[in-house]
């Protein structure tokens, strides 16, 4: 079935979208609500420079080193990832269903002189007005939405042929659930109390088989780790909480 004939359904979930944008002032706040996400952005941006680089046979060294190249940032709340894929010299849209976040995300966009192209649009409404990207960020969002096989077909269908997706997300297990809930919310407070529910967090073959049936293929799975000694998180082979997966079209 066409993501078209499937809009009706949607993947939005109205809480998830409110409670997000009831914090969108606190986006670019690292000591604030979404401390967590600013102390996680370091590794996240190294693993997409380092593929993306190996990718499309650019040099990382080089500051326009994503110029020519369209990302989507799917679920780009403030635009934690936008802004530095922008700097880049990549061609970015940036999409969140929350006006709000749009709005700061702008705000903020316009402070740091940056152009990105910020919209208020759903995975579905790209896909069915066919838009298409050489990269898509799809970070920390499918434990959010209302449909996870349809936000992924959507998002899935926009990669264009020789593109390639990131997916980081949180493993449904009973080791994440005490360490990304009861730990990181209740015990730490690192992140607002609800802020994940343990039946929409998502397994690794959840993404794997929806991703696989618009004919992308994973080729790098990694997990995340916090490090408390140095304060960081760092990539590591345990996949049990957080992880990143790596999804690749073949060229025509």
């Amino acid at each position: 079935m066409s993501v078209k004939a499937q809009q009706t359904a949607g993947t939005i979930d109205e809480s998830e979208v409110a409670r997000f944008s009831a914090m969108a002032d606190q986006w670019w706040d690292p000591t604030g609500k979404f401390k967590p996400l600013h102390k996680f952005n370091p590794v996240r941006l190294a693993y997409i420079k380092q593929e993306v680089c190996r990718k499309f046979g650019r040099d990382p060294r080089a500051a326009d080193a994503f110029k020519g190249l369209r990302f989507l940032d799917i679920g780009c709340g403030g635009g934690l990832l936008s802004e530095p894929m922008a700097r880049l010299g990549a061609d970015v849209v940036g999409a969140d269903p929350s006006e709000t976040n749009i709005k700061i995300a702008k705000l903020h966009m316009e402070s740091s002189g940056l152009k990105i192209d910020y919209r208020a649009q759903t995975a579905e409404e790209l896909a069915a007005a066919g838009e298409t990207f050489d990269v898509i960020l799809n970070m920390e969002v499918v434990e959010h939405v209302a449909d996870v096989p349809l936000f992924l077909q959507a998002t899935g269908s926009m990669v264009r042929p020789g593109g390639m997706m990131f997916v980081a997300t949180i493993n449904r297990t009973l080791k994440a659930y005490a360490l990304a809930i009861v730990g990181a919310e209740y015990v730490l407070r690192w992140l607002p109390k609800g802020t994940h529910s343990y039946e929409k967090l998502v397994k690794p073959s959840e993404i794997e088989g929806p991703l696989g049936s618009e004919g992308l293929t994973i080729t790098d799975r990694s997990g995340v780790s916090y490090n408390p000694l140095t304060d960081a998180w760092v990539k590591s082979r345990d996949m049990d909480v957080n992880y990143m997966l790596l999804a690749e079209r073949p060229d025509d």
